[in-house]
Formats: C-alpha cells, sequence, structure tokens
C-alpha cells in the first residue's frame, strides 16, 4: 500500500492528509481547498467527488481510499473500491453505511475498514483490550466527548466535529445489549450524569459509536453501550430543537442552524472514558480507562483535540494494515485491533503524551 487517495479535507481530513503523507504517497480531492492555513504535502485536486466517473478514474490509480467526508457520500465510493480492489477507510458513524461495508466485503478481496476515528473507533479499541483482560464480563459502558474547553450559552457545545455527523447520530436510534438481549434504544435517551475531578457532564445514548461491537459481544456481557457526554442541559435541548421544532424532518436545515450558531472553538477537549465490569477467575471485577485531550502542536501547527485524536487513531489503523498487523483481506473491526499495537505506530502512540 503505496498510493492513497484521500477525499474531503475538513477539519479532520487536512491532518488525516498531512499524517498518511509522512509514509504514502497521498492525493486528496475536494470540491474547496483546505480551511486550515497550512502547506499541504500532498497533491490536491479540486474536483467534486459526486461525479462518479472522475472519481472511479481517480480510485483505480490508488492502492487505497480514505473518505473523509460526511457519511452519506460513502456508500457510492466503497462499492468503486470494491469493484476495482481497491482498499478502503473512513471516518463514518453511520450504521446502515457500515452494514452495508460488511456485507461488500464477503466477495471482496480489499480491505475494508470503516469507523476508524474515535467514536467508533478508539473508545470500541479501548473497550476490547479491558474487556480482553476478564474471563466473562459483565458490563462494557463507553463514553466519549468532544467539547468546548471553556463552555457558554444554554447548549454549552460548538461543532468542532461534523455537523451533519452529530444530527445523524442525535437522530438514528442507537444499538446497545440490554439484559443480555441485543435491541435499539432512541439517541438522546438515558441520560446519566458523569462527575470527572469535579467537573460535572451528562451522557445519553447516540448512534453509530459501538461500531459492530453488539455483533461481537452479543451474548457475552449483560450490558453493553456508548453515550456521548456534554455539559449538562444540551441533550433537553437538542431534544426541543429537533423534535418539538420538528428539525428531524430536514437534517440539512438543522445542520446549517447549528453550523451556523456554534462554530467551532480553537481551544477543545476530548473525554475519553471507558469501564468495564466482570469475572477475572472467580472474583468480580472493574477496570477503568480515562484520557482527558487537549490541542496538540504537530510540525507548525496546533490541531484542536477532535481533529489529531480522530486522525490519530485512523492513520495508526492505516499503518496497521500496511504492516501486516491486521487482516490483509475483508472486512476489519474496531474491536479487533489490539490497543497495545496501536500504541505503538508512530500516531498511535500521541495517545500516551
Amino acid at each position: 500500500m503505496k498510493t492513497i487517495l484521500l477525499l474531503g479535507l475538513g477539519k479532520v481530513g487536512t491532518l488525516v492528509g498531512i499524517l498518511l503523507s509522512e509514509r504514502y504517497k497521498v492525493t486528496a480531492v475536494s470540491h474547496i481547498p483546505s480551511p486550515y492555513d497550512v502547506d499541504l504535502p500532498f497533491d490536491l485536486l479540486i474536483e467534486d467527488v459526486r461525479d462518479s466517473d472522475k472519481l472511479w478514474a481517480l480510485i483505480k490509480k490508488h492502492d487505497a481510499v480514505f473518505s473523509a467526508l460526511p457519511y452519506n457520500f460513502n456508500e457510492s465510493i466503497v462499492k468503486i473500491c470494491v469493484a476495482e480492489n481497491t482498499h478502503y477507510f473512513d471516518l463514518s458513524e453511520d450504521v446502515p453505511t457500515t452494514q452495508l461495508i460488511q456485507k461488500l466485503s464477503e466477495t471482496s478481496d480489499a480491505i475494508l475498514v470503516p469507523q476508524c476515528g474515535l467514536a467508533p473507533g478508539y473508545i470500541g479499541i479501548i473497550g476490547a483490550h479491558l474487556a480482553n483482560k476478564f474471563t466473562k464480563l459483565r458490563d462494557i459502558e463507553l463514553r466519549v466527548g468532544a467539547l468546548p474547553r471553556y463552555p457558554n450559552g444554554q447548549m454549552a457545545y460548538s461543532f468542532t466535529w461534523s455537523p451533519a455527523g452529530v444530527v445523524n447520530e442525535y437522530i438514528n436510534d442507537a444499538e446497545v445489549i440490554h439484559n443480555g438481549k441485543r435491541k435499539t434504544v432512541s439517541s438522546l435517551d438515558g441520560l446519566e450524569h458523569i462527575n470527572i475531578e469535579g467537573q460535572e457532564f451528562e451522557a445519553f445514548s447516540t448512534s453509530g459509536g459501538l461500531g459492530t461491537m453488539c455483533e461481537t459481544y452479543e451474548g457475552k456481557v449483560d450490558t453493553l453501550n456508548y453515550k456521548t457526554m456534554r455539559y449538562p442541559g444540551h441533550a433537553q435541548l437538542m431534544r426541543f430543537f429537533l423534535y418539538e421544532l420538528l428539525l428531524k424532518n430536514d437534517r440539512k436545515l438543522a445542520e446549517d442552524i447549528l453550523t451556523e450558531a456554534k462554530p467551532p472553538v480553537q481551544d477543545d477537549v476530548v473525554y475519553i472514558y471507558a469501564v468495564v465490569e466482570g469475572w477475572k477467575g472467580e472474583k468480580l471485577e472493574r477496570e477503568e480507562y480515562f484520557k482527558a485531550c487537549y490541542p496538540m502542536k504537530l510540525g507548525d501547527k496546533t490541531w484542536r483535540a477532535i481533529s489529531w485524536t480522530t486522525a490519530a487513531s485512523a492513520v495508526a489503523v492505516v499503518d496497521m494494515v500496511a504492516d501486516g498487523l491486521l487482516a490483509q483481506k475483508g472486512f476489519i473491526k474496531q474491536e479487533d485491533i489490539a490497543w497495545e499495537k496501536l500504541i505503538k505506530t508512530r500516531t498511535g502512540s500521541y495517545f500516551l503524551e
């Protein structure tokens, strides 16, 4: 794997391209230049990725494709990759798209690795790492919050991540294992309170954060869930916005309103929190992982926490595939990726800093 086609140059895609280009020949495709004032160490083509003929011709010239586009673009991209036996990676949180990719992998010689970001992605790798320490599992509870470090306003939020992705995960149902049974629950429900070193948070169900973990752990746990962490009061306001004002029926309008109202801040924080309970032999025990991630300087630029945590995990997975540390054909689940090996890669090691 020497040449990679990067699709999308947004808040995360730009850094993914920079990190990938340290090892691979990268060509990026975007309908606009990068939003960041940085020198791009890779070729950039200004093209419309919805032009399937141009996209197909570009994909044929590369060993792998990395999609950093909103989830709704990925179905058509991965179908081309499968037809051309081109390896595929993405950052998607969208469950139906991932299910399609998993089905397509059954007849593909390519490596297909969706959900290579933070949640889904790194949080599932951490959850599986903790779960592997037990002989019998009871609960796996995973939490991630990508937040402004100094919030203001009632919503106490800013869109450092894709507004389309946030709206999608707030509206679609979330998959869980509850009382030993795999089921779906409504996003924005299951509200709970978390206190971390004196700071109050709320957490609630959102779609996609578990990736394929419910399939993997069905029949092995009593409880498995993923919840998004926010500052208190956020969930109630989003329920009002999406359901009482019926913005759920017009996702594009909802995205536009939220993007205009809550632009990204530079000084953000990402909280990663995982709890696993079960038995080690005859003894009931609990394992926890917590990390607060802040903006990091890479090269001459300081990158938001949400950008580097997402990009670092994603690029680490690409490197692990290239180094033969993961399967060389078919669908790869995030929970099958060994955390101990990921943090030894050049970008996975960022999580140890």
